[in-house]
């Protein structure tokens, strides 16, 4: 993969992920952990388990012992301690279930407050400001973020959790019957013909031996599993935005008659989950031929190690099955990383979705080159455009054809103007406003902007987010900035009398609100906010005719208000009778930019845009 500078280029983004190491996204997750405010609640169920786990393992060892004496009763037929081991064992396999019941209960929380740690990092990092949406403009990477938000962030933080309670108990579970195996192998004497002699450490060596081959040969079976899993994560959240997509525009794909349409396109979505799910099960199954065959052995293979020194009289029976549960003990601990691949498998793909969303979003801030983008700068109260172009996308080769320039080279707006940006039907006109958001900084000149708190961005639908119409009014601002007299009067003004009365009310607002009537919610809340500068995005374009007219005439009704109107709208030409000016679209290829990695020259501060 290319890298600059430590982070992807352009093209290398339009991959799902990075080339990293383990270790490098072992220290990204643990920062993400260790930066939230659950740190400390993890830290304390950590230590408590870490406690448990000690003890669980002293009572195992406690239980272990316990087989010498009461199969030794069984053996001499012994009814007196055979009851007495009974009892023994209740008081043994009591405090076992107290500790067990504790551990499950542990688990599951400490895996609650690392899913709550490591989804509000996420959510944090991807939220900063203009990071979201450059990421959607990265490639692969930015697709779906959702998916890595929630269900990659919450499979990590369960996985995690249970894979390292559960590597660092077979740990403690190891040291501990290793020494009582080793212990017991002490015992084991062997006879040939004449001679007489001992191994050390003989059951030790036979329950590694066990292990080992088991490992080595799960890890050549299982090794696509890791891969499997990540592109089944991937081709998962294509299916899951498929569906979501078309569940949201069902009115637009019925009245278009476009269900057998969308039917053939969701079911090529399912086709690819399904083709890579089907190799994913071939996979699993062949590992399930070594994890479940060692599995059965293990029955066996114990007693077998064990025989010849029980044949040769130098175990009793109580110290066969000791020996037995022992090795047993021994060969669950060494066997957790064979039992645990296609876990392992998983959870290492999770991690590296989780851990290239995290990596693409801190590389986002990285500065641009400062000659490739538009120059930002601070104006007292003015706008300023200098021979701006806008480059209309990104690559190793950016060229302006597709972008545009503002044909007059030189603009100064003033304050109280009311302006018009229209030019070639061609143009995308979106992106000039999005440049002076701060937002595109693709192309080159130089962009003077008033100050950040005295300008409001209005794009051409504001967003409506879910909640109280209230809290939509006054995004991004809370629910209470504004005075109940304020948000009634704003609405009146805005053509939206009819929606005082539900002004608590909580529901999907975007869903029941007509275009129009979102398109007024700009309106309002641009009432609301009272903005010395105001630019607007197309926003009265393809309005009905009255309500182009109540939202004119309500801008009509604000004189001292700077006013940028980027499109075309006969009524606000005929009513505000605004400066003109006018964009042209670059068809040659006039300049060579580097891909930006993130940022602006002077990266704009944030703007308030609805």
């Amino acid at each position: 993969m290319k890298v600059v500078k430590g982070r992807p280029s352009i093209q290398a983004q339009d991959r799902v992920g990075y080339d990293l190491s383990l270790g490098y996204r072992l220290k990204l997750m643990f920062s993400a952990f260790w930066d939230s405010n659950a740190r400390g609640k993890i830290l304390i169920l950590a230590l408590i388990l870490v406690g448990v786990i000690l003890a669980t393992a002293y009572g195992q060892v406690v239980l272990n012992r316990w087989n010498a004496p009461f199969y030794d009763s069984l053996q001499r037929r012994d009814v007196g301690e055979f009851f007495h081991q009974l009892q023994v064992f209740a008081l043994i396999a009591g405090s076992l279930l107290l500790l067990n019941v504790g551990q499950a209960w542990l688990n599951q929380m400490t895996a609650l407050y690392m899913r709550e740690g490591l989804t509000r990092d996420l959510v944090d990092q991807w939220l900063k400001r203009k990071r979201a949406l450059r990421l959607a403009s990265s490639g692969l990477i930015g697709v779906n973020p959702d998916q890595r938000l929630h269900e990659d962030a919450r499979n990590l933080a369960e996985s995690t959790t249970g894979l390292t309670l559960g590597l660092l108990q077979s740990t403690i579970l190891l040291v501990s019957f290793i020494g009582v195996l080793w212990e017991l192998s002490s015992g084991f004497v062997f006879h040939f013909r004449t001679y007489t002699f001992a191994i050390p450490g003989y059951m030790v060596w036979a329950a590694v031996f066990y292990a080992a081959s088991a490992s080595i040969l799960s890890q050549i079976v299982g090794r696509k599993l890791v891969k499997l899993n990540a592109d089944r994560f991937s081709k998962e959240a294509e299916l899951r935005f498929s569906l979501m997509h078309a569940n949201e525009n069902l009115p637009a794909i019925t009245v278009a008659r476009g269900e057998e349409n969308e039917r053939q396109r969701i079911n090529t979505d399912i086709t690819t989950v399904l083709a890579i799910l089907k190799r994913l099960t071939m996979a699993t199954t062949n590992l399930t031929w070594v994890s479940a065959g060692y599995g059965w052995l293990v029955i066996v293979i114990p007693i077998i190690v064990a025989a010849p020194a029980y044949f040769s009289g130098s175990l009793t029976f109580g110290e066969l099955m000791m020996s037995v549960g022992a090795f047993n003990q021994v060969n669950t601990a060494l066997r957790w990383y064979v039992a645990n691949f296609g876990p392992i498998a998983e959870w290492r793909a999770t991690l590296m979705r989780v851990t290239d969303f995290r990596y693409a979003l801190q590389g986002i801030d990285e500065p641009l080159n400062p000659k490739n983008v538009i120059a930002y700068q601070d104006n007292a109260d003015t706008l300023t455009l200098k021979n701006v172009r806008i480059a209309a996308k990104l690559g190793e080769e950016v060229d302006y054809c597709g972008g545009f320039a503002v044909r007059e080279k030189d603009v100064t707006i003033k304050a109280g103007e009311k302006v018009m940006i229209n030019g070639d039907h061609n143009v995308n006109r979106k992106l000039l406003f999005q440049a002076l958001a701060g937002v595109w900084p693709c192309g080159n000149g130089k962009i003077g902007l008033p100050p950040a708190k005295d300008i409001l961005f209005v794009p051409e639908v504001a967003y409506i987010p879910g909640g109280t119409l209230r809290e939509a009014l006054s995004f991004p601002e809370p629910a209470t900035a504004y005075e109940d007299d304020a948000v009634k009067a704003a609405l009146e003004k805005a053509g939206l009398h009819h929606l005082i009365g539900r002004l608590d009310t909580r529901a999907r607002w975007d869903k029941i609100l007509e275009a129009d009537e979102q398109k007024a919610i700009g309106f309002a809340r641009l009432l609301l906010a009272r903005p010395r500068w105001v630019v607007f995005d197309e926003v009265l374009e393809g309005l009905e005719p009255e309500w182009q007219s109540t939202l004119t005439n309500l801008l009509a009704d604000l004189p001292d208000m700077t006013i940028i109107y980027i499109g075309r709208s006969e009524i606000y030409m005929e009513v505000l009778q605004p400066r003109v000016l006018h964009l042209e679209a670059l068809t040659a290829k006039t300049e060579v930019l580097a891909p930006p990695k993130a940022g602006t020259g002077r990266p704009a501060k944030p703007a308030r845009v609805l």
